[in-house]
């Protein structure tokens, strides 16, 4: 039995930015191989590993509609189904440009500029695909209830089971753990050195990800991609 599921963008397998993310996170999401880690700056592959290690167990992706446990008599056929019919009435989004970020004090790679088309996107997944997720128990949500919510994220995270969706979405795809500034700030402009050769033209985001976790805490692996062709 699969313990959770999540809807994610992803590059697509074998390109530029697939490529250098696996090797950054030290391991490919698609096949679950490991691959081996660049050094920036001089660093022991141990740090590196430190630093990467929780985005590398999520694999490298941008998130659309966040872990969930599958709701009671809900089946993962079905959620499949769901997903290819919803790729088939749905039309793809162009990010433009991604670049090397400084999010709240991690690193992770954004649109350079966010066009509303994601945003909607992001919101309709996430209402869409609702009555797969089963409500966070008392632990979860109090796990996200220490880090401070604000009111609106307190709605969505009552309504929605995530607090940072809908108004509260920012599309990142994770590269680092947080920070602090002064390994940040230098890190920042070698990843935009080590990641310039996969980011020269727009990300595409025409394919939705099944990402699942096989059991509590293991890596996530991206098991299916549904291509959106439609033209809504």
């Amino acid at each position: 039995m699969t313990y959770r599921y999540a809807i994610y963008a992803a590059p697509a397998p074998g390109s530029a930015l697939a490529h250098h993310a696996a090797a950054w996170l030290g391991r490919d999401a698609l096949t679950g191989l490991p691959r081996p880690q660049p050094l920036p700056l001089a660093m022991p592959i141990e740090a590196v590993v430190a630093i990467t290690r929780e985005a590398d167990r999520y694999g490298f992706h941008g998130t659309l509609k966040p872990p969930f446990q599958l709701a009671e008599g809900r089946e993962e056929a079905a959620l499949i189904d769901a997903l290819a019919a919803y790729a088939v009435r749905t039309a793809a989004v162009d990010l433009g440009r991604l670049s090397v970020q400084d999010l709240s004090g991690f690193i992770a790679l954004r649109p350079v500029v966010s066009p509303s088309a994601l945003g909607a996107l992001a919101a309709d997944i996430v209402a869409a695909f609702d009555g797969f997720r089963r409500p966070p128990d008392a632990d979860e949500l109090a796990r996200r209830r220490a880090h401070q919510l604000t009111p609106a994220q307190e709605a969505n995270l009552a309504r929605w089971g995530y607090p940072y969706v809908m108004d509260e979405f920012r599309l990142h795809f994770t590269l680092t753990s947080r920070l602090p500034t002064a390994e940040r700030v230098p890190l920042i402009g070698w990843l935009e050195r080590y990641f310039a050769p996969a980011l020269t033209g727009s990300f595409i985001l025409d394919t939705l990800w099944l990402f699942v976790e096989p059991r509590p805490g293991a890596p996530f692996r991206q098991v299916a991609g549904f291509t959106l062709t439609g033209s809504n």
